[in-house]
């Protein structure tokens, strides 16, 4: 009798798909059952998966879910502090979506169902060549969302900018290109452009309009007169909106900035608790120039223990910084893609950390400027995730090595 039993469960919000087979790929129940995504449920699939273990007198149980959202969490948790499984060998492993997908198609003409998703999760757990999950770490875990959160966040808010440029543009067409701030969405741009028309910024004396700059830009600006005559110019050139559309263009406008000061606002407070959670851990990424607690705290939360990879290679693989070949005889492409096929998060705040790492670093500026040059298009797209690529290579060597950040040497 084989000496593993393997649990496939397909996971989703309200019900759990169970299916059990053995490490030889009998089948050990007909079809699967079904239980609810609840502790009742869990402790029915604990019971089902001994039940049939001692039958078939296995030592070891792995149970395989797919790492989809947030529906395998508690599962996982649970499943790793049940009492009633200390006496078998337990693993939990949470598997990406795309690998199951690539088992499932050895067996040709499989329907998309629950039951039959239960039984694939299983057989990719038998020979998807996968590892297991390790026990989480509650401090990884509590940083990881709140980390995972400003990436939302941020999004967000570049979502809402994007929507204000759009309004912007529909209000006073040539502010844009020909504003005289250096930010569109300062404060003193915004409070501008969200109270004028450019009709009355062409009829304001320069006077009112520099006294209007002033009370509204924290005594932070140039010469508020340089930038009258640049709202002036810009005024004079723009298209006139239709005063049907005044009202609703500039209420939608209106609102769409409030949400960006809001937004902006819980960012900041987020970024300030992100930095205290960090101080929990030992890790000396800060000391990389360019890098601050937050970008550091996106990168420990989703590398977590760095000993569950093997090399940078797979530390890479994990984030999704590896490229796809395409090799046939004597040909091989010379234009690769990204695979992404990683964790969103960590590639996001590697390419993050290495946009800054390069303006503050010689060596990583002058390998970045190096791959800009290399080729004639998507220029900084390439350079700044090539640049993420290296930067994750120390990465690694100083968390493997709990060492500090040394310019041009070794950690």
């Amino acid at each position: 009798m084989s000496s593993t039993l393997i649990v496939g469960i397909d996971v989703s919000s309200q019900s759990n798909s169970i299916f059990f087979m053995d490490s030889e790929g009998n089948h050990l129940i007909k079809k699967a059952f079904f239980v609810n995504n609840d502790t009742v449920g869990a402790d029915t699939i604990i019971a089902e998966a001994i039940s049939c273990a001692q039958k078939i007198n296995a030592t070891s149980i792995k149970f395989g879910m797919e790492s989809t959202s947030h529906y395998s969490w508690h599962l996982q948790q649970y499943l790793y502090n049940s009492s009633e499984l200390l006496g078998f060998d337990t693993l939990v492993y949470l598997l990406n979506p795309a690998t199951v997908r690539g088992i499932k198609k050895v067996f040709p003409y499989t329907q998309k169902t629950d039951t039959i998703d239960a039984r694939m999760i299983a057989e990719t757990v038998r020979f998807g060549n996968v590892k297991p999950s390790p026990k989480p770490d509650f401090r990884f875990a509590a940083l990881q969302r709140l980390t995972r959160y400003r990436f939302s966040l941020v999004h967000t808010i570049i979502n809402e900018k994007n929507r204000a440029s759009n309004l912007i543009y529909l209000k006073f067409s040539s502010y844009s290109e020909d504003c005289p701030f250096s930010n569109v969405f300062g404060k003193a741009s915004t409070a501008l452009i969200e109270k004028y028309t450019p009709d009355q910024i062409a009829r304001l004396s320069s006077e009112e309009l520099v006294e209007f700059i002033v009370s509204n830009g924290n005594n932070r600006l140039k010469d508020p007169n340089v930038i009258v005559a640049g709202l002036k110019k810009a005024a004079n050139r723009a298209y006139r909106l239709h005063p049907v559309l005044d009202d609703s263009i500039g209420l939608s406008l209106s609102m769409t900035l409030e949400n960006i000061r809001f937004l902006e606002k819980q960012l900041d407070k987020l970024d300030k608790e992100i930095e205290s959670h960090l101080k929990a851990f030992r890790q000396t990424l800060t000391t990389i120039p360019g890098i601050g607690p937050v970008i550091s705290a996106g990168l420990v939360a989703e590398i977590g223990d760095i000993s569950r990879f093997d090399n940078e290679a797979a530390l890479a693989k994990y984030a999704g910084l590896v490229w796809n070949k395409y090799q046939s005889g004597n040909f091989c492409g010379e234009e690769t893609s990204l695979a992404k096929c990683g964790n969103q998060y960590l590639r996001y705040y590697l390419v993050e950390a290495a946009n800054f790492v390069r303006m503050h670093s010689n060596e990583f500026g002058a390998y970045y400027n190096k791959k800009y040059g290399e080729v004639n298009k998507h220029q900084h797209k390439r350079a700044l995730v090539l640049t993420a690529r290296k930067l994750l290579r120390l990465i690694f060597a100083m968390l493997s090595k709990g060492q500090i950040y040394r310019e041009g040497g070794n950690v």
